[in-house]
């Protein structure tokens, strides 16, 4: 066994802790970033340094925040890739195959500023999909905030239980489902028929715009349906059939693929369920039938299909209506007071 000089090897071991560090280049990309992407849905991207490796979360349209595949720095362009599975499906619409595709996201740093480029595979193997993009560093998250100090505003009814008064469909080119019945505004999309395209109905929306806020409501969710409301257009509290199963970030209740509900409070489909939700200063807190499952909890970032990726910007309550029945009723709003 050859012997390595003392002064050799702590020269080696402090040469490679030096390496470890994020360079003054790596370091300029840290953080969380606001993206817009090229068709201009809202993404997300998270770029960090753990145990001397860079490695990266994101957000693309809609769906859930997942890890990458891989982070690179070479001089001053980050790479991303992201490995994602394509299914094969043959005439009669059955998957026979499922083939495995990388993307590439390319990004340089200018301050607060990111230019990306990503390009993509087609899905029929030929050629690639190309687009450029911008994103906006997220500022810190503030201090959690006392909500016990918080001044709210008078209550604001959303829904005056007789007509879509104050609401607006969310997609112009999709059949609104949205309807009144015995005082619940209740959506019934199309349903889904096996082997061909899905038919997607619009979501609803107020017309008026919010900043921070508490929203008190009531809601039922057939088995095996699903919806969301979306706080400020940004960030969607999943509305699920999840009763009797193990906690997880897409459960009612959850803030979608962000946070976990800290326990299982839903009721069983059929039932109404009351949400009691605070949105203050980027952080959410969430109290589903009496209990709190989301405890005034930092929000890193958008959640899929937000309205847009700037968390500063005042938005609308919508709700989901592309994915399953659900009726709600009783929606009241109190804005945070300034």
């Amino acid at each position: 066994m050859k012997i390595i000089p003392r002064i050799v090897f702590v020269a080696c071991t402090t040469l490679l802790a030096a390496g470890l560090r994020a360079s003054p280049a790596a370091n300029a990309f840290l953080g969380r970033w606001a993206l817009t992407l090229p068709d201009g849905r809202a993404g997300w991207l998270e770029v960090k340094q753990e145990n001397g490796w860079l490695d990266g979360s994101l957000l693309w349209g809609g769906g859930s925040v997942l890890p990458v595949a891989s982070v690179t720095l070479d001089g001053s362009v980050l790479t991303v890739t992201r490995v994602r599975d394509l299914p094969r499906k043959n005439a009669a619409g059955k998957v026979v195959r499922t083939h495995q595709i990388t993307e590439t996201i390319t990004a340089r740093v200018t301050g607060d500023t990111l230019a990306l480029t990503y390009a993509a595979p087609q899905n029929d193997g030929i050629g690639f999909n190309r687009g450029q993009l911008t994103g906006r560093r997220i500022p810190p998250l503030p201090p959690r905030p006392n909500l016990q100090q918080v001044k709210f505003g008078p209550p604001i009814k959303l829904f005056d239980g007789r007509s879509l008064a104050g609401w607006t469909a969310k997609e112009t080119d999709r059949p609104n489902r949205w309807t009144i019945e015995s005082g619940a505004l209740v959506n019934r999309p199309d349903a889904h028929v096996a082997g061909r395209p899905r038919k997607r109905s619009a979501n609803l929306q107020t017309q008026r715009q919010f900043e921070d806020f508490n929203l008190r409501l009531e809601v039922l969710v057939p088995e095996g349906s699903n919806s969301g409301i979306y706080l400020r257009g940004l960030y969607e509290v999943q509305i699920s059939d999840s009763y009797g199963k193990p906690l997880d970030s897409h459960n009612m209740g959850a803030i979608y693929s962000r946070m976990t509900p800290s326990v299982s409070a839903e009721r069983p489909a059929g039932r109404w369920q009351t949400l009691d939700l605070t949105l203050v200063d980027r952080h959410a807190t969430v109290i589903l039938n009496g209990h709190t499952i989301i405890d005034n909890q930092p929000l890193e970032g958008c959640t899929g299909a937000a309205m847009w990726s700037d968390e500063f910007r005042p938005g609308p309550i919508f709700l989901q209506g592309d994915h399953g029945p659900v009726s709600y009723r009783n929606l009241v709003l109190r804005p945070v007071v300034r």
